[in-house]
Formats: structure tokens, C-alpha cells, sequence
């Protein structure tokens, strides 16, 4: 396995890696977990998928397997910012509590639609996945400046990243989504797993 990273204009230099990519999503988001989202019967893609968009994916031979979605929380598109933001003004029906603040700086930039392959037969697999997915973020983030990572995530995926040793946190209020998980915020400088650190 091994990870690129582009943004929404230059996803021509990646041949179908961002269409797979979106079809996992919806295979993730829409299908296994019945989100509410914007879709249709091939992909999942959103208001956030717009050209300030960056993307983190994980190929293994010519497969996505992985990938996140990333932005600057400087960003604008229209009406949207984005979507901690959003929430944080009220756009987005998602309790604002969940947010603890609303961040604007190129210091601090927000990964969404984070996803791993069911088709990734091994916890070990999985796992690796996770963290390239990790990795190729702070190596995106790291390479226009940015210097943190926030994300509405699941709450369980706090300790499971911090066993990956990436220095995550949670802040705000966690809420329940219609998927029966607990979400709440969690914040993560954008540097290295420790044992990456270790080994350099």
C-alpha cells in the first residue's frame, strides 16, 4: 500500500483514484451506515468537494483503499467554509456544542469523510491502512503550512489512533448520530507517529 495526495483540480494526474474514492464513501456513509447525505447510485460527494478540497488516499495495487478529505480552515466555497464551521454557525443540523470554537487560520486544517476498505481482510491490514491515511494527511497539511488537524469523528477513534501513536484529542460535547455512534471533536497536531519519530 502507499498514499498520494492532490487537491479537487489536480485529481486528473491520479487517473480514477478520487471517482473510487468517492464510491467507497458512498458504499460507507450511505450504504452500511444510512447517512443523510448528498448522493447518488455510484458515489457520495458533498457542498465540501469543491476546488479547496484536498485529498489523502491509500492505493493498493490500482485499488483505493482508504482516504480522507482536507481542508484549510480558512477555506470558502460560495456560502460554505467548512463543515466544523458550518456547524459551529448553525448551518448544519449537528448540536453547535459539539464544536468549542470556530478556527480560521492556515496553521489549522479539518479532515473529513475519513474511510477504510471492508475489503481490507486483516485487522492488520486495517490498521496500516488507517495510518497511511494519518500519515499522508500531516504530510499534505505539513507541506502548505499547517500545523494541526481537527475532525468530527467517532468517539472510539481517539483510542484507536492514539494506539497507532498519533497524539490525538478530544474537545467539546459529544452528540449521537442517527447511526447509533457517539461523534465528538477531536484535535491532533500534524506530526509524525511516535514510533515514525523513533525510527527517523
Amino acid at each position: 500500500m502507499h498514499y498520494v495526495t492532490f487537491d479537487f483540480l489536480g485529481q486528473h494526474r491520479h487517473g480514477t483514484a478520487l471517482h473510487q474514492y468517492l464510491r467507497l464513501r458512498k458504499r460507507f456513509f450511505v450504504d452500511d451506515l444510512g447517512w443523510d447525505i448528498p448522493h447518488n447510485d455510484d458515489v457520495e460527494m458533498d457542498q465540501y468537494d469543491n476546488p479547496c478540497a484536498h485529498y489523502a488516499l491509500v492505493i493498493r495495487g490500482s485499488t483505493v483503499v482508504g482516504g480522507a478529505r482536507l481542508m484549510p480552515t480558512t477555506a470558502s466555497w460560495g456560502r460554505h467554509r467548512y463543515m466544523l464551521r458550518d456547524i459551529f454557525r448553525g448551518e448544519i443540523d449537528i448540536p453547535p456544542g459539539v464544536v468549542s470554537e470556530e478556527i480560521a487560520t492556515d496553521e489549522v486544517w479539518e479532515i473529513t469523510r475519513l474511510v477504510v476498505s471492508d475489503g481490507l481482510g486483516t485487522h492488520a491490514e486495517r490498521s496500516d491502512c488507517l495510518s497511511l491515511v494519518l500519515w499522508a494527511a500531516v504530510d499534505l497539511v505539513r507541506q502548505h503550512g499547517g500545523q494541526e488537524l481537527i475532525s468530527l469523528s467517532p468517539v472510539p477513534l481517539e483510542r484507536t489512533l492514539r494506539q497507532l501513536g498519533f497524539p490525538v484529542r478530544r474537545v467539546g460535547e459529544p452528540y449521537r448520530e442517527s447511526d447509533g455512534r457517539r461523534y465528538a471533536m477531536l484535535r491532533m497536531p500534524a506530526l509524525a507517529p511516535a514510533h515514525m519519530i523513533a525510527a527517523e
